[in-house]
This record gives structure tokens, sequence and C-alpha cells, in this order.
């Protein structure tokens, strides 16, 4: 069986301390990510919402003024 530089199986060694040290950060900074998305989503969500009422209230205003207007003309 052929032995294995050392410089290799310490540059190996090197590479996965490395990945392994950087993960509870990259988990930290995912975590983070994903967590502003969905605020930022309902936020959206909330937005989308009030306009929809706000349509709805136009049209219940308008209507109502059609039908003030329409028994005003009556009288």
């Amino acid at each position: 069986m052929a032995t294995v530089n050392p410089q290799i199986t310490d540059s190996v060694t090197q590479s996965n301390v490395q990945v392994v040290g950087s993960a509870p950060a990259t988990a930290i900074a995912t975590l983070s990510q994903v967590t502003s998305h969905a605020v930022s989503l309902a936020l959206q969500n909330a937005v989308s919402q009030q306009q929809a009422l706000n349509i709805i209230g136009n049209a219940t205003v308008a209507a109502a003024v059609q039908q003030i207007l329409a028994v005003g003309g009556r009288s």
C-alpha cells in the first residue's frame, strides 16, 4: 500500500476544517435571508390586500352616491 504525502493529507484536513468552521455562519446567513424574504412577502400581501379593499371601498361609495342622487332626483 502506497503512503500518502503528509502535505496532501494536511491540505485536505485544512480544507475540511475550513468548510466545517464556516458552516454555522452560512446557516445563520441563510436563515436570515429566508426570514427576510418571508417578511417581505407578508408585507407585499398586506399592501395588495389594502389596495383591493380600497378599490372595494371606492366602488361602494360610488354606488351609494349614485343611489343618493337617484333618490334626490325623484323628489
